[in-house]
């Protein structure tokens, strides 16, 4: 009888504190869970993230903004398989300033599914842009085979006005709009950057302001000397048609980016910086730009200090400020690894010059930095 009744006792104990234990996460779960909303904490978790951006230091230059774009992006509008306002949240969380829509005007495989004109997708994309403080720029894909190729016309005003038979008056249309124009991944789809009549002509009448040295995860050589020869200003885009994770992952700086010297963080800003070839491009850590550019861009990113050794050398303290790592070499026999955010010293004769292997200034031409003696 002792044991039972010790039994029942120890029954009654258990079921009052879980009892207690009821109560106290049952109006736990009351709380958290708000019969308004119907969000629960792993929603709002959830919207936590998608509130959460990346941040990409890459230190502004000079009087100039350094703003992160990508001029080349579909929608389903196209053949792109995302709608327009997820290329913007896409484009705000991994740190992006401005992005261009620029849906295809000859392509729409889902045109009986997704109604619109060619500038829906510009309208819907920039409603989400403007609730994030994203630029959204509109823009269309001017598409043809090679010789001719394809090319974005950015800044229009009404895309619709580009569907015509001829691809060279598409190209008079936007400009007359003011657009400029974008040459895309000149070396596809044969693999050869070609420079045909129809280009030349384009040139000779200032018609082509920028060209693709990146694109998607290709590059080509040869156009990073046209960026001098031509005058154009050197892009990376992502020429995105899938999600942006499926086609590049999560990791920061994973897809391609133009980067703009703008005056300010407005559209017409980034207008200008392009027509006056104010831009770099950048994939997989490595730089395209005009000479004057890249050097104003690395000196942006890298600080230094000297300590004299002697009359005629010195410890070189650089100190990388940027997500960019850069390799560098000082002699043919001794190369440097200067890591994202990470510091290194070199020992060198001043003047000495420092040749920066992954920023190119030309085809198999890389920047080179004079080290000043103070």
């Amino acid at each position: 009888m002792q044991n039972k009744s010790v039994n029942h006792k120890e029954l009654k104990r258990y079921l009052f504190f879980g009892l207690i234990v009821f109560c106290f996460f049952g109006c736990t779960e009351s709380q958290l869970k708000n019969d308004d909303d119907g969000k629960t904490v792993s929603d709002q978790d959830e919207v936590c993230k998608n509130e959460v951006c990346d941040t990409i230091r890459i230190p502004d230059i000079e009087g100039y903004l350094t703003l992160k774009c990508d001029f080349h992006i579909h929608t389903v509008f196209s053949d792109g398989l995302v709608w327009p306002d997820i290329r913007v949240d896409e484009a705000w969380q991994q740190g992006y300033d401005a992005i261009a829509i620029t849906d295809h005007i000859e392509f729409r495989p889902f045109i009986d599914e997704v109604k619109g004109d060619h500038n829906e997708s510009y309208k819907i994309a920039k409603r989400r842009a403007d609730q994030l403080g994203l630029i959204v720029i509109k823009g269309s894909e001017i598409t043809r085979n090679k010789p001719f190729g394809h090319f974005n016309a950015l800044f229009l005003t009404d895309s619709n006005l580009l569907e015509v038979r001829d691809s060279l008056e598409a190209i008079d249309i936007a400009r007359r709009q003011g657009a400029v124009i974008q040459w895309n991944h000149p070396g596809r789809p044969d693999t050869k950057s070609i420079i045909y009549a129809v280009h030349e002509k384009m040139m000779a009448e200032n018609k082509i302001d920028m060209v693709e040295v990146f694109n998607r995860s290709e590059y080509y050589p040869l156009t990073f000397d046209w960026i001098d020869q031509y005058d154009l200003a050197p892009v990376a885009n992502s020429d995105i048609h899938d999600s942006i994770r499926i086609q590049y992952g999560v990791e920061k700086m994973s897809r391609p980016i133009t980067l703009v010297f703008a005056r300010d963080r407005t559209e017409f800003a980034i207008k200008e910086a392009i027509i006056a070839r104010r831009t770099a491009a950048l994939f997989n850590n490595t730089i395209v730009a005009k000479n004057e550019w890249a050097e104003k861009l690395f000196w942006a990113c890298v600080q230094r200090r000297n300590t004299p050794i002697n009359q005629n050398t010195a410890r070189i303290e650089l100190k990388n400020i940027s997500d960019i790592p850069f390799v560098m070499h000082y002699s043919a026999n001794v190369s440097v690894l200067l890591p994202a955010s990470g510091t290194v010293t070199v020992t060198c004769t001043l003047p000495g010059t420092l040749t920066i292997d992954n920023i190119f200034t030309g085809y198999k031409k890389n920047l080179e930095i004079r080290i000043p003696t103070e």
